[in-house]
């Protein structure tokens, strides 16, 4: 058991996060899973690998069914919890080169639970179809249309290597530096044409309660955010630190997390911003 828990535990984390977008979820799972694990007949675990896999892969799309609803009766918008990946010892074994962007985490949200697991055990795990059938007990036609269902629902081509463009510090530096002169021509200048920012709290913290839209309504709201929210949660410390495998920005007031911020890029300019403020999912950062 102890040598199954150390070799597959990582996987196992990986897999369950990016079914349910939320560290504190996968966490439980695997700790479930290995606990019934206790009561499997050792007959079974022949291949342990696609067993754990299974079995990870069903407990999550069960909890992703009975979340639904809780989701649709969320106060405001619902992000995924942001997974901190630090350069050399990631959080509980998950490795930053496996994992989605966060902007893919969020498009996620779009697709059925079967849909998801396909995606995930697919783009992200690289399992072939005869396994994944059998993980999710389907056929391997029914797994190569859910694919590709997926993907129209994502807006990924079907020929494109899932990916993301991604920034540096000295960029995000610049970025802050412009919100810090109040120059709000130069923000716009950065920002995409398509420009979001979606924000979640959870009905715990002060945040927009729709996404925002248009290149003039993003650069004010963050121009006016940035002037504003030193007064309303007191001293501020804004720093950087990878986040699902890309760096992102994190508020922190005293020791204590109060924001996270993570960029989506389109030919250069800011074309997303997710704001997690739910000091629940702020829990591991």
């Amino acid at each position: 058991m102890e040598e199954l828990y150390v070799r597959y535990k990582g996987l196992m984390l990986k897999l369950a996060y990016q079914l349910t977008g939320s560290v504190a979820d996968a966490e439980d799972i695997v700790q479930d899973v290995f606990i019934k694990l206790y009561g499997v007949d050792p007959d079974r675990l022949a291949k342990p690998k696609a067993y754990l896999c299974k079995m990870v892969t069903r407990r999550s799309i069960d909890l992703l069914k009975s979340a639904r609803k809780r989701r649709e009766q969320y106060f405001g918008p619902w992000l995924p919890e942001p997974a901190p990946t630090p350069e050399m010892d990631a959080i509980e074994g998950v490795v930053r080169n496996d994992l989605l962007s966060y902007a893919m985490t969020v498009l996620l949200e779009h697709l059925s639970p079967a849909e998801r697991a396909v995606f995930v055990l697919r783009e992200v795990l690289g399992f072939e179809y005869p396994i994944i059938a059998e993980l999710l007990d389907k056929n391997e036609v029914s797994c190569r249309k859910m694919l590709s269902r997926a993907k129209r629902k994502m807006g990924i081509s079907e020929n494109i290597p899932v990916s993301h463009e991604s920034k540096n510090e000295e960029w995000i530096r610049l970025f802050l530096a412009a919100l810090e002169k109040g120059n709000i021509n130069q923000v716009m200048e950065l920002l995409s044409e398509g420009v979001m920012i979606v924000s979640d709290n959870g009905g715990k913290a002060i945040a927009a309660m729709r996404p925002i839209q248009t290149r003039e309504l993003a650069a004010r709201f963050l121009l006016g955010a940035y002037r504003k929210a030193p007064k309303i949660i007191g001293g501020l410390d804004i720093g950087f630190a990878n986040i699902n495998g890309q760096i992102g920005i994190v508020v922190r007031s005293g020791s204590q997390a109060v924001a996270v911020a993570i960029m989506h890029f389109e030919r250069g300019r800011l074309r997303n911003l997710y704001i997690q403020r739910n000091p629940d999912k702020l829990k591991h950062i």
